[in-house]
């Protein structure tokens, strides 16, 4: 499973965000939710902001979580 899949995937589940919300927070298809989470297809960097930007309209932890479990701490490894 790839990483923008778990990540999703442990949000929406974590936070009780259906796949239809993110949907209509994001102004997208259900269709292209589902998608991501179940790992065929990754979204592209744009569309990892707007998915970033719908949680936060949902919780900020939900965004924050979401972006740790995506990128990590690409910033302090070294």
């Amino acid at each position: 499973m790839g990483r923008a899949s778990r990540a999703l995937k442990q949000v929406l589940d974590t936070y009780g965000i259906s796949q239809n919300q993110l949907a209509g927070a994001m102004g997208v298809e259900r269709g292209s939710v589902s998608r991501w989470y179940h790992d065929k297809r990754d979204p592209t960097a744009e569309t990892v902001v707007e998915i970033v930007e719908a949680l936060k309209s949902f919780n900020l932890y939900a965004a924050e979580e979401f972006v740790q479990l995506y990128l990590g701490d690409i910033l302090y490894n070294t």
